[in-house]
């Protein structure tokens, strides 16, 4: 799954790996987005426009938006048939900016937190994460955009800590990821990210809450 992640870079270097020149004015770092939160991405390929959208998707036909919160993520090897995704992974697929993910790892007995571990890729590279969005309307008449990130099978940095993690990709991919119509041409991109191009390290239980977001939440702990 992916629960948690982040986006620490900058203008020039978002527009180096996607050629996205529109970051919105205001944009700061970000160490620890969290679910339900606004977060960045990209709908049109043309016009690459950064949007933040909310993490949780909502699909049209909801009641309730509470359904969000349980649909951050989605199954790259089921969106076709799932009524909360078949509909947008035909029409609305996005890219969500990032240059890192968290992921725990449980230890059996321990009544101690989970240990968290973040995930780049080398030399901490910009990717995305394959994504797809929804317009919901509320009962007051707002219309409010959503989004949930696709995840697949582990690659084996990933595996040790968790097996599952989110779809990843690189600028080229993301644009043919948003341009592509086939479905067998899309779900084939729906792979694991190459493990030798990733690196992983353990980091502060810090983030572990959703709430602190510092550079501090990314530097590696030592282990002894």
């Amino acid at each position: 799954m992916c629960g948690r992640f982040i986006l620490t870079l900058d203008a020039p270097e978002l527009e180096k790996e996607f050629g996205i020149r529109d970051v919105p004015a205001d944009w700061q770092p970000r160490y620890n987005i969290a679910p339900t939160q606004p977060i960045p991405a990209v709908i049109d390929p043309e016009s690459k426009k950064i949007e933040l959208i909310r993490w949780g998707l909502i699909p049209s036909w909801a009641k309730d938006p509470s359904i969000g919160s349980r649909l951050i993520n989605a199954r790259a090897e089921t969106l076709a048939e799932k009524p909360s995704f078949r509909k947008a992974f035909q029409e609305r697929r996005c890219i969500i900016l990032s240059d890192g993910f968290f992921e725990w790892q449980r230890i059996p007995g321990s009544r101690g937190p989970s240990i968290p571990y973040v995930f780049r890729r080398k030399e901490g590279l910009p990717f995305a994460f394959a994504g797809l969005w929804e317009v919901w309307k509320h009962p007051d008449g707002a219309w409010l955009k959503t989004c949930t990130i696709i995840t697949c099978a582990a690659n084996e940095v990933v595996r040790p800590i968790h097996d599952r993690m989110p779809v990843m990709m690189n600028g080229s991919e993301a644009w043919n990821w948003l341009s592509l119509t086939s479905r067998k041409d899309l779900e084939a991109m729906l792979q694991p990210y190459p493990a030798d191009e990733m690196v992983s390290y353990q980091v502060s239980t810090q983030v572990n809450r959703p709430d602190p977001d510092h550079p501090d939440m990314i530097k590696p702990i030592l282990i002894q």
